[in-house]
């Protein structure tokens, strides 16, 4: 897949997780088989980009290229200087949110809500195109409501505004994440645009992703919730869709040595104190479906310093069965 003068390792794309694809989190998914990986999402509003918050989401040290960032916001003046300083800051790649559900970012008319006005998103799109030479991508969702899936049409206009490229979440704005993804809207947009087209939704194991690839002739997929706790899940995919045979999972000690790397790059890129916290998610994510996983969420919420947080992790590995840590 290509998107712009960047040719990917293959047709896997993380998805943006506010609060879950930090810097950290992407590097280990593109190492573990993850093609592209965007940042968090991050506001038009520069005036905010002083906090604490966003200069790490700005940190892109050690990243693979391509970089690439992930703008919400409503005015397309906005919009566009983000674009601009994002690429001035280190973005190879600036992509356009709308496709956040989350009700404090529809209430500023930003992500999803946009759909709802095709003037406005024309205007944005333009505007970030002409902002900046790099290539300007763009996540929707099929429409506003069931009833209302304009995602052709946006898909469109995105073309027609120069987007390089498109990811389309098979659920509308009204469906936030409850019942299934539907993926024939995903085809129509396919069959409308000539530029690349990642189908989001759902997509929670290898044999998923080739069934929806097959389905809506996507150019790639784009995983999100089904990497929590599971980043390995890419070069499952991968395997899987050029041998068309199961990879397998990690052993135990895979796992654990996942989890360590992970951890450790966390307290690096937060400091202890926050890191031990952003951890405590990651690591119910991690432990979810194995035995003792509960005991541990427990005692993890208490833990208040790194090598306590690591103690227990190891305790945790030392007592469990090792099939169900490869599981």
């Amino acid at each position: 897949m290509q998107i712009g003068p960047f040719k990917f390792p293959n047709r896997l794309a993380l998805a943006p997780m506010a609060g879950v694809t930090d810097r950290p989190f992407r590097q280990l998914c593109r190492r573990l088989g993850a093609g592209m990986a965007a940042s968090e999402m991050l506001t038009s509003d520069t005036r905010l980009w002083g906090s604490a918050k966003s200069r790490r989401r700005l940190d892109h040290r050690g990243e693979p290229a391509p970089v690439i960032v992930q703008i919400a916001g409503a005015d397309p003046r906005m919009v566009a200087d983000a674009a601009r300083r994002s690429v001035d800051q280190g973005a190879q790649i600036v992509d356009i949110n709308m496709g956040c559900p989350v009700k404090k970012v529809c209430n500023q008319m930003a992500g999803s809500a946009l759909l709802r006005d095709e003037t406005r998103v024309a205007r944005i799109l333009e505007a970030a195109v002409s902002a900046t030479d790099a290539p300007v991508t763009l996540k929707i969702r099929t429409g506003w409501a069931p009833d209302q899936r304009n995602g052709v049409r946006i898909a469109r206009l995105a073309e027609e505004s120069g987007v390089a490229a498109l990811a389309v979440h098979g659920r509308t704005r009204a469906c936030r994440f409850r019942g299934e993804a539907e993926y024939a809207t995903i085809r129509q947009i396919k069959r409308a645009v000539s530029i690349p087209v990642i189908a989001n939704g759902d997509i929670d194991s290898p044999a998923k992703a080739a069934r929806v690839l097959a389905l809506t002739s996507a150019d790639g997929v784009m995983i999100g919730r089904a990497a929590q706790g599971r980043p390995w899940i890419f070069r499952e995919i991968d395997h899987y869709l050029r041998t068309g045979r199961d990879l397998g999972p990690p052993t135990g000690s895979e796992v654990r040595d996942i989890m360590l790397a992970h951890l450790d790059h966390l307290y690096s890129f937060y400091g202890e104190y926050t890191g031990v916290r952003v951890a405590r998610k990651h690591l119910t994510w991690y432990c979810s479906a194995r035995s003792g996983a509960e005991s541990l969420r427990h005692q993890m919420v208490r833990v208040e310093s790194a090598d306590e947080q690591l103690r227990l992790v190891l305790a945790f590995f030392d007592q469990a069965p090792q099939e169900e840590l490869a599981a």
